[in-house]
């Protein structure tokens, strides 16, 4: 009889340990960068996660692997004249809401949600789109910030690959899917899509802390994108994916 392996899941839709490859398999399918080994026994595994991915490969394997870690190239500052993105969900799911700010002074510039049964995967997804059709609405050449490897992959592939299941709470969600998928396939656009280095220049006006969402205040404007009140200041006016 063959001997059960236990699976851990450094980087994934849920990080942690699993006891089969199918559970394993659910957490790093279409996930970008995922992190995962089999080990043969729980002791192993755990504590192969908590030491966490890198430690594990300095452990384990040659220091040229290791070496790939290594970024390319010094990390300098983050462009000012840009838009930020983010999300946050209180659970996996949660409650999910996502925003965007004016990098250069962290003002707010749309902010939607809390919404039903979310993730945070589907959030950054969803800011990242809403960015790119409100900057190309107003003609803007701000480049966009996003901490997510997932929703920049997400984006430059056209389709939400979550798996979240669809129910009657979390149904406004998949109609913002929807009119996000429609709306990267039925345009073009210019903008510069970057990522936020989290490890270098921190967490910065981040939605939440910890697991615990922030609620700000929503003014100004409706939105049409789902008829949710949300602030605009920097452009002014309305802005769709449709």
């Amino acid at each position: 009889m063959a001997k059960n392996k236990f699976y851990v899941v450094w980087k994934g839709l849920n990080p942690g340990i699993y006891d089969n490859w199918a559970e394993c398999k659910a957490q790093v399918d279409g996930q970008e960068g995922a992190k995962y080994k089999s080990f043969e026994n729980r002791e192993e595994a755990a504590k192969a996660f908590e030491a966490g991915y890198t430690h594990y490969l300095k452990t384990a394997f040659s220091p040229k692997a290791v070496a790939r870690l290594a970024p390319e190239a010094p990390i300098g500052n983050p462009i000012n004249e840009s838009l930020a993105v983010d999300a946050a969900c209180s659970g996996n799911p949660g409650d999910m809401e996502y925003r965007g700010v004016y990098t250069a002074t962290g003002q707010e510039i749309f902010h939607i949600g809390p919404l039903k049964e979310g993730t945070n995967n589907v959030g950054e997804f969803l800011a990242l789109v809403h960015g790119l059709a409100l900057l190309q609405q107003k003609g803007s050449d701000l480049p966009i910030y996003s901490d997510s490897r997932n929703a920049i992959s997400w984006v430059k592939k056209k389709k939400c690959k979550t798996l979240l299941a669809r129910k009657p709470i979390n149904e406004p969600i998949f109609d913002l899917i929807e009119r996000a998928e429609k709306w990267l396939n039925t345009h073009t656009y210019t903008t510069r899509i970057l990522k936020w280095e989290t490890s270098v220049w921190g967490r910065s006006r981040r939605i939440s802390e910890g697991n615990e969402v922030k609620v700000i205040k929503i003014i100004s404007y409706i939105c049409p994108i789902y008829r949710i009140q949300a602030y605009e200041d920097r452009f002014r006016r309305k802005t769709d994916y449709a």
